[in-house]
Formats: structure tokens, sequence, C-alpha cells
């Protein structure tokens, strides 16, 4: 029966292995001289390989024996019925590929290991699943906490490509470790957990049976997990023996990790690189709203081809970018000490540049929040006008030159409201732009499998109702895939 199913496989293999497809990259050319790694990197990589791939082969060392079973043929046969998509898939870790076998390098781990984000997510920084795991390499929010993957309102490590690269090679070690170096095992404690995985061991030792993979009693979604890395490996390792074509992914970084002081537009940034934003998200996927957080320096990876922009006296980023205000629209169940930890500041500034005098806060009104504790923040942004004798809304908004509806939304009043002898109005002054709304961010969005208009509106913090004005939606109904616009409140 396998020996007839093969049969079927090699039969199948001559129609669809001659597809061939465009190079979906162009590939700088080689020098003949070693390239030193970068600050992402710590190791030497020579070039006397074509491609990644070729790497990955020649060092590549693996205790576990292939066998093709008929599980295995059916995972190869996936892939093989569309050879261009296939194609596809595998360069989808085009930016990413070279930084995860660099770390599996640094640790002695096989290289062949950097093939576990195609069957976790499809090497896509962005995937979550249904069942809450996270990022390139699916972690789990307990399993990121253990390894020091932060989330906070500004970032989420489980995402960002580099930082759970690190993370997740710490964990293979530990489990191929654990695991007397065999591969499958180790690959179904990563699936399932070495704990689960620990159980189903001892108890084949109980009964007398082998403690391989394949004699283990494992969930079904295990029993799948590693045949598909299987399948994969063998397409991989064996590509001219199936005709496939692999994509044509350096054995070189295709990124370069760089600091700017500051916090940092994304929007900004991918303009001044000449890059679509989605691909500047995509390399920055930890960044999970509009901008880096309100820090002292913010790290980002960009293509490699355009880090020459930052050493030309054109680079706009060589001091601090100050993006120090966002204005927020008070809700129900907001409080000053619950926007004081969102926004990483102190209730007493933020009372102090609202002028409250008191802890309470009415509903849809506006706030101006300081996204940092910085000293650049702690002076009050907005001048104060005293209303006199004969005062207007016009009057006043005419003399500051600003208008009526910015004076009045600035101070959460109707335009036809009559003013007070010795009420504070706040104006604004030359240090941030005087309208809150007048400097929205549109920012493009690339919408992800599972992805609804109330989770990214929470995302970016904005209103479900905004998002469907500017994207005029008929319905509610998203596609993965499909670009949304998303006007951010950041000034």
């Amino acid at each position: 029966m396998e020996r007839q199913l093969l049969n079927i496989f090699l039969i199948l293999i001559v129609f669809v292995g001659c597809q061939q497809i465009e190079i979906l990259e162009d590939i700088p050319t080689k020098s003949s001289t070693p390239v030193l790694a970068d600050n992402n990197t710590s190791e030497i990589i020579p070039e006397t390989y074509a491609d990644i791939w070729s790497y990955i082969l020649i060092n590549n060392y693996s205790k576990n024996e292939i066998i093709l079973n008929e599980q295995i043929l059916f995972h190869m046969n996936l892939h093989l019925k569309d050879i261009d998509k296939f194609k596809e898939y595998l360069n989808d870790s085009y930016y990413f590929i070279y930084f995860v076998i660099d770390e599996l390098q640094k640790e002695n781990l096989p290289l062949e290991l950097s093939l576990i984000p195609y069957i976790e997510s499809n090497y896509d920084p962005f995937s979550i699943s249904s069942s809450g795991a996270v990022g390139m390499w699916q972690f789990m929010p307990r399993t990121g906490r253990l390894f020091e993957l932060n989330k906070t309102w500004w970032s989420e490590d489980r995402h960002d490509p580099f930082i759970s690269t690190e993370a997740a090679v710490g964990y293979l070690k530990y489990l191929y470790e654990r695991f007397d170096e065999d591969i499958y095992l180790t690959l179904a404690a990563y699936n399932a957990g070495p704990t689960l995985l620990d159980r189903k061991i001892n108890q084949n030792k109980r009964r007398g049976l082998e403690t391989d993979f394949w004699s283990l009693n494992l969930p079904t979604q295990t029993k799948e997990y590693v045949p598909k890395y299987i399948a994969l490996k063998e397409l991989v390792f064996n590509s001219n023996k199936y005709e496939v074509q692999l994509p044509k992914i350096p054995n070189a970084p295709v990124v370069k990790k760089i600091s700017i002081p500051g916090q940092v537009e994304i929007l900004t940034l991918s303009e001044f690189l000449n890059i679509k934003p989605e691909l500047l998200y995509k390399l920055n996927a930890g960044y999970t709203k509009w901008a880096s957080a309100p820090k002292d320096q913010s790290i980002f990876y960009i293509p490699i081809e355009k880090y020459y922009l930052f050493q030309t006296d054109e680079n706009p980023f060589t001091d601090s970018n100050q993006i120090n205000w966002i204005s927020h629209i008070v809700q129900s169940g907001d409080s000053l000490w619950a926007l004081a930890s969102k926004y990483d500041t102190e209730v007493n500034i933020i009372k102090e540049i609202n002028y409250l005098y008191t802890d309470v806060l009415s509903i849809d009104s506006t706030l101006l929040i300081p996204l940092s504790k910085t000293k650049s923040n702690n002076f009050i942004p907005y001048e104060m006008h005293i209303v006199s004798e004969g005062d207007t809304l016009w009057k006043i908004a005419k003399d500051y030159n600003l208008e009526v509806r910015d004076l009045a939304r600035m101070n959460s009043i109707d335009e036809d409201s009559y003013l007070q002898l010795g009420q504070q109005l706040t104006i604004g002054n030359k240090n941030i732009h005087r309208n809150i709304e007048s400097k929205k961010r549109t920012i493009l969005y690339s919408v992800k499998q599972g992805d609804n208009l109330y989770k990214i509106s929470d995302l970016f913090d904005v209103t479900i109702k905004s998002i469907k004005e500017i994207n005029e939606f008929n319905d509610e109904t998203l596609m993965p895939g499909q670009i949304i616009k998303i006007a951010i409140r950041a000034f």
C-alpha cells in the first residue's frame, strides 16, 4: 500500500514539479568576502553558499531518520498541488529566516528548526490563533511571560519577530536538551508542552512500550504537527528531487537594526524610508500602536538597502523626535489612575495639564495626555485666556488665530455657549499644535486572520465609527489581507 502511494506521489510531482514562477525579491549582488554580521548578529556567516537554503542544508545535523509514511506524503502533496503558492509560502520568511538561523547557530541547535515558524504562522509576526497564541512563533501568554516577552499599551514582544525569535530559540534549546536532542520530541514538546510529553513518555515506559514520537499517544494536533514539519523539511532539503524551485533568499542580512532617539511615528519613518507602512509594521510588529513607546530611544529594523538614508545630512531622526501628547476622549469606567497607568504618566501631571481640580472625569470630554514622564513633558502646554468684559468665543478665536469650533472643542463647550467673566479658556501655545484633531494621522493596516472592527479599534485606540467613516464601509465584514485606513489621534 505504501509503495502504491509513493508511486502516485511520484507521478503527481512529475506534473506539478515543472511549474516555475518569477523570483519574488531582487537579490543583492554577493561579494566574494565574508559578511560580518551587523548589530543584529554576532556570528560571521560565510558567503560561500549561494543562498540561505544551501547554508541550512550543508550545516544542518539531526539524529532523526526521515521515513515518508502516508501521513507525511499527504502533507507533501498538499504543498505540491500548487507549486507557485508553495514558493510564495517559503518566501514569507524572506526578512526573518537569516536572523532565526543565526540565533539557532549561536545555541548550537540544528538549523532545520528554522522551519518551525512556517508550521506555526507562515512566518507572519502578526499571526494570532483562536487559542490566543501570538506572533511568528505562536507564544501563549504564560510561556511568553516565562521568557520575559513583555506586553505594554505600546508594544507586544510576542509579535516582535526578533525579540520573539531570541525567546523561541532559548525555549527550543531547553526542550532539545530536555528530550535528549530528539528533534521530533522537541517539536512535540513545543506544540503540546513538555509536561504533557513527559507524562506520555512515562506512560509508555510503565507499559514497556517504545518512547519515540511515533509510539506516543499524543493529542491529534501534535500528531499532525510533526508530520507537517517532516513534509516541509523533505521538500526543502530535497527540492531538486521533487523539482521544487526555492525562492531566492540571500545568505546575508536583509534588515538592519537601528536606534533612533526618542519616540518615532511609524508613518513618518516609513515616509522617510520611502517604503510602505505595512512593511515597516511587519518588520517591527512588536509596536502595536501608531508609534514606538515614549522612551529615550526606539529600536527599529529596516530593509538594509535603506540604511544609507540614516548616514546622510538629511536624516531628520538624529535628534529626539517629539511626540509628546495625544487626546483621549473620556469613556465610562475611565479614571485618572487608569489613564496614568495606561499612558505611562502620572495623575498629577494629567490634572495639571488639563486644569482639573477634582478627580471626577466627565464622559465624552477630551483630555490632553502626556505620553511619558520625561522632563520635556513637565510643562503646561496650553496658555490660558481669562474671559473679560465683551469677550465672545468668536472674538477670542479671532485674536488667537483659531477656529471657533476648535476653541470650543479644546474647552469642551458648545460654540454658542455664553462666557462668564473670569472663566479660564485653554488657548494653546507654540510648543504644540493648537488643534487637538488637526494632526490626525492616517495609517494603512492590513487585516489579519481573526481581526474584527472591535479588535482593530482597541488596538489603535480609536472608535469603530471612525474606522467605518474613513473607509466608507457598507458592512462590518473584514477579509484577511484587506487594507483599511485608520485615523489616529496623535500629535
